[in-house]
């Protein structure tokens, strides 16, 4: 799908893709819902999909992750997801966005320990 697309847009997502992947070697990239990349580990972390004049990397439980470099810039009002939205001339934050994917990642870890039965005590 990135190769298709043969504008900016292409770059910038193979930047994304590049970054998250390097976050965390544990990290699983599939193609769903009809292209689009999705990153999971122990859960989704997140997805992109190139937009007309943008390209969005929106985060599953992104209200729930710390973000002081202020890299989500839209779906700000939902109590879920969170996204970041890059046009044109736009750089990707690469550090700030791997800390955004870790933190994702032990969101989704510490999620999955509450959901684990407890063991049974004699």
């Amino acid at each position: 799908m990135i190769a298709e697309v043969t504008d900016w847009r292409g770059k910038t997502l193979a930047t994304v893709r590049k970054t998250i992947l390097a976050a965390d070697r544990e990290i699983v990239e599939e193609w769903k819902w009809m292209g689009p990349p999705v990153w999971s580990r122990d859960g989704i972390i997140a997805l992109a999909n190139p937009h007309k004049g943008k390209v969005k990397v929106t985060f599953d439980h992104g209200a729930r992750l710390p973000d002081p470099d202020k890299l989500f810039n839209a779906g700000l009002e939902g109590n879920q997801r969170r996204a970041i939205d890059l046009f044109e001339g736009d750089k990707a934050n690469e550090r700030a966005l791997k800390a955004l994917v870790r933190a994702a990642i032990a969101f989704n870890q510490n999620k999955a320990k509450k959901k684990a039965p407890k063991a049974e005590k004699k």
